[in-house]
């Protein structure tokens, strides 16, 4: 039996574009998807010095609301994501554990100075949440360039990777029974 993902709005955030990531998720992972809001307490998770979130603190707050502990829960935010070895990260997961958080703080073109185009960050919000959860599912970054699990370092790397997993994560997911 297939392991739902809950998506989970992190307080108010509800892109209009909500029904596409979870469709998004729902085509890569085979599996059910549903999205609900959640209010987190994130004064903890702020860090003022840098004015970004923690996501590793997020992210075990998100972890209290889970609904069914037999799915994963995934956060979605806007605000801006790091954990103290990197300037930023554009989401975060527990290895084979039983959530991950996305932000789409840094996808945005606009972040870059480029028009906004809605689509372009549909696109990578979808390859982000699917490769965080393909980390909470048990999957480490492939190195095949066109593999949503391939890692993303930077907006341009999300922008080459597709946002299915190759042939050989594919055979992975199926074989675990996870497909």
């Amino acid at each position: 039996m297939p392991v739902p993902v809950h998506v989970a709005l992190l307080n108010g955030y509800a892109p209009r574009w909500t029904d596409a990531l979870v469709s998004g998720i729902a085509d890569a992972l085979s599996v059910p998807v549903e999205a609900f809001p959640v209010e987190l307490d994130t004064v903890v998770a702020f860090a003022p010095g840098r004015r970004q979130y923690h996501a590793t603190l997020l992210l075990a707050a998100l972890l209290r609301h889970r609904r069914d502990p037999a799915a994963k829960i995934l956060g979605l935010t806007s605000m801006d994501l790091f954990i103290p070895v990197l300037t930023f990260v554009f989401g975060q997961s527990q290895l084979d554990g039983p959530g991950a958080i996305v932000s789409t703080h840094r996808l945005h073109s606009e972040y870059y100075g480029l028009p906004p185009d809605e689509g372009r960050l549909v696109d990578r919000a979808i390859k982000e949440a699917v490769h965080e959860l393909g980390h909470a599912f048990g999957f480490v970054h492939c190195p095949e360039a066109d593999c949503v699990m391939r890692a993303s370092t930077y907006v341009e790397e999300v922008d080459l990777k597709a946002s299915e997993f190759c042939s050989r994560c594919t055979r992975s997911l199926e074989e675990a029974g996870r497909r």
